[in-house]
């Protein structure tokens, strides 16, 4: 299996074009990093709806729309580094459709099956076309170990390749757990991993990573003695937002107007 390093080099738009991820040219600074890492230790000791755990276990697995309550989450949404990442590969003015924290905890965080994001966005929430990007942010350092992120390089140009099932209707809960509601089958994944080469998105805490709504992606169990959180910020174009969206509004922004980026004063 291939390892990326946090920057790999090559041109952003154009990386992300033709692999559909891609090392952002910038990493999370020090302090806001710590920052952000204190507000999730904090946030996952709390009994709140959008605190997920693993599946009969007390350990978290995600935290949902934390910047709806939390400062510091809400100022890294407008964070100018990320919002201009955010627009140069969407093409266009952006709006916040998602924020969220995958923790895996040591030797206790479930795997992620293979899916693709779109199928949950298209399918469940109505949104119209996958012109939305996820930004990822390493909150600890993401090594083979400790469940990285795997993609399928250039398979986000294949449209959806999963179940193609319909609405589930079930409980949002099924779209956050280890037993996922759209999947793209093991036998599938593998096939596609012949002309689409696996990747393991590695890097240290504060390396900032793209990826594509259609990529499909998995990962695997935390065998580790390391924790490994990655928050993700999963912007959409301000013209593609679904019209009727029924799942919580933690884990579909209703509030579409276009994110206007902090003003640096560092």
């Amino acid at each position: 299996m291939a390892v990326t390093a946090p920057h790999d080099g090559s041109g952003t738009r154009s990386a992300y074009e033709q692999r559909g991820w891609c090392a952002a040219p910038f990493e999370l600074e020090p302090e806001l990093l710590a920052s952000v890492r204190s507000r999730v230790e904090a946030i996952s000791r709390t009994a709140r709806p959008e605190v997920v755990y693993e599946e009969g276990s007390d350990t978290v697995r995600a935290l949902h729309g934390c910047h709806r309550y939390d400062e510091v989450c809400a100022a890294l949404v407008r964070h100018p580094a990320v919002v201009r990442l955010a627009e140069e590969l969407v093409g266009e003015p952006v709006y916040l459709y998602q924020f969220k924290v995958n923790i895996k905890g040591p030797r206790e965080g479930q795997e992620w099956p293979w899916h693709q994001d779109f199928a949950f966005w298209a399918h469940e929430d109505g949104m119209p076309e996958p012109r939305a990007v996820n930004i990822a942010v390493n909150l600890d350092e993401v090594h083979p170990a400790n469940g990285p992120l795997t993609v399928l390089s250039g398979s986000h140009r294949l449209g959806l390749v999963g179940d193609g099932a319909a609405e589930s209707g079930d409980d949002w809960r099924s779209h956050v757990s280890a037993r996922l509601t759209h999947t793209v089958p093991e036998e599938v994944a593998r096939a596609l991993a012949v002309e689409h080469p696996p990747r393991q998105v590695l890097g240290g805490a504060g390396a900032v990573t793209a990826f594509h709504p259609s990529i499909v992606h998995a990962s695997s169990n935390n065998t580790s003695a390391d924790r490994r959180a990655v928050l993700f910020l999963t912007y959409n174009a301000a013209t593609n937002a679904p019209a009727h969206p029924k799942r919580p509004a933690f884990l579909v922004e209703r509030d579409t107007t276009p994110v206007r980026a902090a003003v640096h004063t560092g």
